[in-house]
Order: C-alpha cells, then sequence, then structure tokens
C-alpha cells in the first residue's frame, strides 16, 4: 500500500504536464484532486458537482511523514524551488539542509572546497554586519531572489507569485546553492592551463575566483597575477578543480613528501616568475640523476640528497626542462630568470594523474 501511495504520489508531482498553478489549494496547503472513474449524470448542477469534489479533496501534506519525505527527495532543484512558494508547510520542508545537499554534492561537490565554504560563511558575516551598521531591517530572502538568482526562478512554474515571497535563512544550503548556479557569488579554486590553454601556461593550475554561467554551462575566471586581473570566459567543468591544499598562492607549501620521491613518481610542484607574483602548480615526474644508467635494478637515485624533476612539456635542453632540489633542506630556490620553485606534491592518486594527462596537448613548448 504504501509503495503504491509513493509511485502515485511520485507520478503526479514528476509529470512534465503537472502544473502547480492547477492544484486546488486550501487551508494553505497543496490539495490533489481525486479521479472519479463513475458517471456523472449530465442534470447535476454545476454546485452540486463542486460539493463533490470537495468532498474528494486530500491534502498532499495529509501523507505519512516518510512518504513525503521520499517525493520531496526526488524532487530537481527547480521543483523544490517551486513547491517552496505554495504554502507555508512546504516551503519550510522544501528548503530544509537536508534536501538541498544532495544537489549541492551532486552538482557542486567536486568543485567546491574548504576555501569556497569559508568564503560563503565570510559572505553571510558580512551581509549580516553591514545590515546591523545600517540599523535595517533586512529583507526576506525570497524578496530578492528574483533578481538575485534568476535561473530557477525564470524555470518556477509559479513565477512571482506572492506565495513564494516568504523568507529563507541566508545561511542555508539552498541559498548557497541559488548563489552558485546565478554566478552572484565568486568562489575560489583553480584553473588548469590557464588563459585558454596559451602554451606558457601548458601543465599548470592556478588559483582564481570563479562565476558560473547557466546559460553556458561554462565558468568566468578572475586572476590576479601581479596588480592587474585577468578575465577568461568560457572555462568548462573539467579544466577545474578544488584546490588541493590549504595554501595561499603567495605561501610556500610545506613538502611532506621528499623522502618517499622517487624516479618515475608524478608530482605537482609550485613555480612563480618572480617573487612579487602568486604561485601556479605545475605538473612534473621525478627523473634519474645524470650519473645514472635508469637501470632500476641499479638505480641508486632514491638514496641521494639531490632530487632531478622532469618538465617534459618543455624541449630537451630548455631551461625549464630539468631542474634539482635537495631533499633534506628544499623550500624556495630559483632566480629572476629561471622563477621560483616552491613547495612540492606527490600525486598518490592515479585519478589526479590521468587528469593531468588529459590536459597535455602533446605540444613541446620551447
Amino acid at each position: 500500500m504504501i509503495f503504491l501511495m509513493i509511485s502515485f504520489f511520485s507520478f503526479i508531482l514528476l509529470s512534465k504536464s503537472f502544473s502547480l498553478m492547477a492544484l486546488p489549494i486550501r487551508k494553505s496547503v497543496i490539495a490533489i484532486t481525486c479521479f472519479d472513474v463513475s458517471p456523472v449524470k449530465e442534470t447535476r448542477s454545476l454546485k452540486a458537482e463542486n460539493v463533490r469534489e470537495r468532498e474528494e479533496i486530500s491534502s498532499l501534506l495529509d501523507l505519512p511523514e516518510f512518504v513525503l519525505e521520499c517525493i520531496l527527495e526526488r524532487l530537481s532543484p527547480t521543483g523544490l524551488f517551486t513547491m517552496a512558494g505554495v504554502c507555508t508547510s512546504l516551503q519550510e520542508k522544501c528548503t530544509s539542509d537536508h534536501l538541498w545537499e544532495r544537489h549541492m554534492k551532486q552538482k557542486w561537490g567536486r568543485l567546491i572546497g574548504d576555501a569556497a565554504y569559508s568564503e560563503w560563511q565570510w559572505h553571510i558575516a558580512s551581509r549580516k554586519r553591514s545590515t546591523l551598521s545600517k540599523g535595517t531591517k533586512r529583507k526576506t530572502w525570497f524578496g530578492n531572489v528574483s533578481s538575485l538568482w534568476p535561473v530557477l526562478w525564470n524555470k518556477s512554474k509559479l513565477g512571482t507569485g506572492s506565495e513564494t515571497r516568504s523568507s529563507v535563512r541566508e545561511d542555508s544550503v539552498m541559498a548557497w546553492y541559488l548563489a552558485l548556479e546565478g554566478g552572484t557569488f565568486w568562489f575560489p579554486a583553480q584553473v588548469y592551463n590557464r588563459e585558454n590553454g596559451t602554451i606558457g601556461f601548458m601543465l599548470s593550475c592556478y588559483d582564481a575566483e570563479l562565476s558560473y554561467d547557466s546559460s553556458t554551462d561554462t565558468f568566468k575566471a578572475s586572476y590576479s597575477p601581479h596588480g592587474r586581473r585577468t578575465i577568461e570566459d568560457g572555462i568548462e567543468w573539467d579544466r577545474l578543480r578544488a584546490p588541493a591544499v590549504d595554501n595561499p598562492a603567495h605561501v610556500v607549501h610545506v613538502s611532506d613528501c621528499l623522502d618517499d620521491l622517487k624516479p618515475g613518481d608524478h608530482i605537482e610542484i609550485q613555480w612563480r616568475r618572480t617573487k612579487e607574483f602568486p604561485y601556479g602548480w605545475w605538473y612534473g615526474v621525478v627523473g634519474h640523476m645524470q650519473s645514472c644508467s635508469g637501470n632500476k635494478t641499479h638505480c641508486q637515485c632514491h638514496k641521494s640528497d639531490t632530487v632531478m624533476l622532469e618538465f617534459k612539456q618543455y624541449t630537451a635542453g630548455s631551461q625549464w626542462r630539468q631542474m634539482t632540489i635537495n631533499r633534506k633542506t628544499h623550500s624556495e630556490v630559483g632566480n629572476r630568470a629561471a622563477g621560483f620553485y616552491g613547495g612540492i606534491r606527490k600525486l598518490y592518486n592515479e585519478e589526479e594523474i590521468s587528469v593531468w594527462k588529459r590536459h597535455w596537448q602533446f605540444k613541446v613548448v620551447e
């Protein structure tokens, strides 16, 4: 019986032809009209038909709690957004964090890291401080959503009806999701092969502030290299990642893998042109020392204090093709001619390695 109820109501809510505006609403709840298959006599008056319909109306909110939850869990973000505007009871349910956390994780989980979450918390706190300092009453969240987040708003079948203008917590997961979808919230992440894959940035990954464009399903990135901002449009999802480490772009990463490095290992290393610039992460591999034949049986490179790093996207003989570090004392090394090398991450995850290889366009840089 419960299975049939779930199937029936899920079909009604998820059907493309379902229109919430057409649903009769009674006592501030959604009501669903049961279908009457018995013949209706033509002699019945309109008043009598209305009475019979009302008697057969049952409330969606009369369902057992777990049945209603099953229905709401199957709704898309647009569906939840729409349902939240029907009545106060459904608003409370459809804006709850646990329903939106699943959608947040499904779409944004790979890209949103601790840095983005901290930025969002700071954004909320700054808004609250601004409101308190001005001594003004905070506007309701739904009252502003039509102008701030038009994406789901335009998809909603309820339009801009007054039912939708109710308050929702600014620190809710729903508010965060809509801020990301609408592109009003710029968040920190990293971009592979920045500036449209320019040769000079081959196999690099740089910090940026990102804004999502739902109309193209791409991102806009804002880089701040050295006193000026560079903007790049049309960045696709596969060129983005959450920051690999919780480390500001101008700070040397503390390497904790130096004793483990051996030929064949895949690594990322920080590099910057001058000390005024932020670091980017660059892909490379651990190579053999020049004194080593490369024979695995006799190789002793892993015992040496000196580690050879190779960047095969550059031609042999290029000043950026190879460099060495001391595994015992390494911090930041370099000069203004070749740039400065910072912290190192060893890549243990095969997925991380495969992502770097996908971004290698097999062009060799001079």
